[in-house]
């Protein structure tokens, strides 16, 4: 019997270390929540969603496509992709998500949305970062690659590019 309790101590430790585990590295790399605000006013007929997560890398890149944007008569809104659950895609002439893939998979906020937004993935630029820059979702037309500030410019740029003809700006 003595055999079997070690064995079962040692068990349990192993699982508590695991779940140690996993909160470590929830807390460690988890995404921060943005805070949301808009742009211009609500009035202006053309409309732009901008949804994240929040780490430096996308707060630095929604903030190039905000300082691009915010002169023309676009409506800018930007949100945690936690709000994305209560946007009407009819609402908005183009959306921008971007999220970390996470656990082998997007978050279940953005996968919800993209399949529940199907007709309307002609407005919607997502883009997705992970430690190894290539991982997207299947069947999604994704700028992916990894969270380096140094390449902000170049995700921005092909961001703009992306949303010049939805928003119709010169």
């Amino acid at each position: 019997m003595k055999g079997y309790k070690k064995i079962l101590v040692i068990f349990f430790g192993v699982i508590v270390a695991f779940f140690l585990f996993l909160l470590w590295y929830q807390n460690r790399y988890a995404m921060d929540v943005v805070s949301p605000y808009s742009i211009n006013q609500i009035a202006f007929e053309k409309k732009l969603l901008i949804a994240a997560q929040g780490s430096s890398f996308k707060d630095e890149v929604a903030s190039g496509i905000v300082h691009y944007f915010k002169s023309d008569s676009i409506y800018i809104e930007v949100l945690d992709i936690k709000e994305l659950q209560e946007i009407s895609p009819e609402d908005f002439d183009a959306i921008v998500i971007m999220h970390t893939w996470e656990y082998g998979k997007p978050p279940i906020a953005v996968k919800e949305f993209i399949y529940r937004t199907e007709k309307y993935k002609n407005r919607i630029v997502v883009v997705t970062t992970s430690g190894e820059g290539s991982y997207k979702m299947e069947n999604v037309d994704a700028i992916a690659g990894e969270s380096i500030l140094e390449d902000t410019p170049v995700f921005v740029d092909e961001i703009i590019r992306r949303l010049t003809p939805l928003l119709k700006v010169n």
